[in-house]
């Protein structure tokens, strides 16, 4: 019996650059619980915006953020990861010194830029909905880092290989989306928070189903009992899944009638 089910949401959730979810999901959600199923949010994007998108069932689901390295169940914090500062340090300096793109440094009480590109920051800002700082230096910065996110709006091709051949030996460099890629804490992804969270609920993988569409999500795709990959989603992504779908909300409507 599946009690616990997670979905990515750019490109899964949120498809074609839709910065909203379909009103269906929140129905849904509120009829999964009913049934004593429950519902986590696993997205790159922070916890802040995740509230904001799930506003009708905000405190009636579970939040798995910044790729896995915030997990938080009602108001405790289940599990986070930590990206060394020093590594984060020698990041910032390798977007500086490549250029044309821009970075994001998520703590737990904010996102932080120091891009000076308007057009980034009102991205940032007014179409993702984030609570975004910005600084002179993300060195000044003092808050353990959570996560680094590095956008480039040409697409992720350049920078995925250029900064996965400086960094890939010491942390995780995945795709996040179609202009992002992050930087994963070595101890967090988004596979290792479901686990934690089913653990702190003890629910057991084979109870759990999972949604994704991208590398960022290919572990917890594995450690769901039953996990769906977007079938537009990264080459090869369905190869960590059980199943493939077009739509979360048809499977999950599909899931709720046999119950």
């Amino acid at each position: 019996m599946i009690k616990l089910i997670a979905s990515d949401l750019d490109g899964t959730l949120l498809k074609n650059g839709a910065q909203e979810p379909n009103p269906r999901i929140y129905d849904i959600i509120k009829k999964l619980k009913e049934k004593g199923i429950r519902f986590a949010a696993a997205s790159g994007r922070q916890h802040y915006n995740l509230r904001l998108l799930f506003e009708p069932v905000k405190d009636d689901i579970f939040y798995i953020a910044e790729n896995g390295s915030l997990c938080i169940c009602g108001e405790q914090v289940i599990s986070r990861g930590l990206i060394e500062r020093s590594l984060g340090l020698r990041i910032f300096k390798a977007v500086r010194d490549r250029g044309g793109c821009h970075c994001l440094l998520s703590c737990e009480s904010a996102c932080y830029t120091d891009s000076k590109d308007t057009e980034f920051i009102r991205y940032i800002r007014d179409v993702l909905r984030y609570d975004l700082r910005t600084a002179d230096d993300l060195a000044d910065i003092t808050e353990p880092f959570l996560k680094i996110a590095i956008c480039d709006f040409t697409g992720t091709d350049g920078i995925e290989e250029y900064f996965g051949e400086l960094f890939n030996d010491e942390i995780k460099v995945v795709t996040s989306g179609m202009i992002w890629i992050d930087f994963i804490a070595p101890n967090a992804n988004k596979g290792s928070a479901l686990s934690d969270l089913a653990a702190h609920l003890g629910i057991r993988p084979d109870e759990c189903m999972a949604f994704g569409d991208q590398y960022n999500d290919t572990e917890m795709l594995q450690f769901a009992g039953i996990s769906y990959a977007m079938a537009d989603g990264a080459p090869g992504i369905s190869d960590y899944a059980t199943n493939v779908t077009d739509c979360v909300e048809d499977v999950l409507e599909d899931f709720l009638k046999k119950l």
